[in-house]
């Protein structure tokens, strides 16, 4: 399991299987199963953030939500605080869930255009035990105040905002129960690029400030260099390169890492960089390729790599990767 530092994690995934079964006939059976996430272990440590990255539909979002038990997980398990959160009450998932939050994607439909702002962010407030209403607001208007809004917008709707105010508004209600871990659902994909990186500057600032710790899930791998610590990269389901973010852009170990920095644009366009294009498409998570899930489209392809799966091994320190040609 990807761990350099030798304190107790703040959260531990071990083995952690997603599948969604698939069914059909007369009887409705299990016929196949999509296998979102399988098999993935990592560890974050208290105020780092670790970012995870790969392509659409490779597994990153439903890993995230199956931490936060949103999605109920297939197998394996999740410690927070060296805690077991997979066989929690339900009641003790809701007392979990001061301490564990996600900002997510879409900031207009992930609020509910029905309520208020002051509504919204006060919300998790009243359901975890704030029965005063001016208490409430009070909290509200500060954490306004945090995120770079003000008391004069408590009484809006979300639809009277614009993209960057509305994930300002997500994040604010995210922080308000002063949770220690965010799952960052690709938080700033939606917005223009100048309002992304006012949200990024505005969560690092929220991390210093309070102490966070994030999952940071994006497709952006500039973004992400940006914001993490440590870079987890996802293919079809699998984690195949973990390291330090400095050392995974300066020096990428799996094809499909290689891959995925030489397609990201570059801000100078004056700067040329070696391509390696990827043929192909991604292969289908209802029956994945055997072996090394990548073969189908890696121009290091041998014999071996359609038949036997690559040990995840540390090649240099903290540098773990998936690979039999490294």
């Amino acid at each position: 399991m990807p761990d350099v530092n030798n304190s107790k994690p703040l959260l531990r995934v071990e083995n952690l299987v997603k599948y969604y079964p698939i069914k059909g006939g007369i009887l409705m059976k299990e016929v196949a199963s999509v296998k979102a996430v399988d098999n993935v272990s990592f560890t974050i440590q208290q105020g780092e953030t670790l970012g995870l990255v790969g392509e659409s539909g490779c597994g990153k979002s439903t890993l995230g939500r199956a931490i936060l038990r949103l999605e109920e997980t297939t197998s394996g398990k999740v410690f927070f605080h060296d805690q077991g959160i997979g066989d929690l009450e339900p009641e003790a998932i809701r007392r979990l869930r001061k301490k564990m939050q996600i900002i997510f994607q879409d900031p207009f439909s992930s609020l509910n255009p029905r309520k208020s702002v002051s509504q919204i962010i006060g919300e998790p407030l009243l359901v975890h035990g704030m029965r005063s209403r001016s208490q409430r607001d009070s909290v509200v208007a500060e954490i306004l105040e945090t995120v770079g809004l003000g008391k004069e917008h408590m009484r809006r709707y979300p639809h009277q905002f614009s993209g960057g105010q509305r994930q300002r508004i997500g994040i604010a209600r995210a922080i308000a129960l002063k949770p220690e871990f965010i799952v960052c659902d690709e938080a700033v994909s939606a917005l223009d690029v100048s309002i992304q990186a006012q949200v990024i500057n505005l969560l690092k600032d929220l991390q210093e400030q309070f102490n966070l710790t994030y999952l940071f899930i994006s497709h952006d791998l500039h973004v992400v260099e940006y914001i993490s610590n440590r870079v987890a990269v996802m293919y079809l389901g699998k984690i195949v390169e973990f390291a330090d973010s400095k050392e995974l852009y300066k020096k990428p170990l799996h094809p499909y890492t290689k891959a995925l920095l030489s397609s990201s644009p570059m801000p100078d366009p004056s700067y040329k960089k070696k391509t390696l294009p990827l043929t192909g498409d991604v292969p289908s998570p209802i029956n994945p390729p055997p072996g090394c899930r990548f073969h189908t489209r890696c121009p290091k392809c041998q014999d071996i790599c359609s038949k036997k799966e690559p040990e995840f091994i540390e090649h240099e320190k903290g540098h773990f990767a998936a690979c039999f040609f490294i």
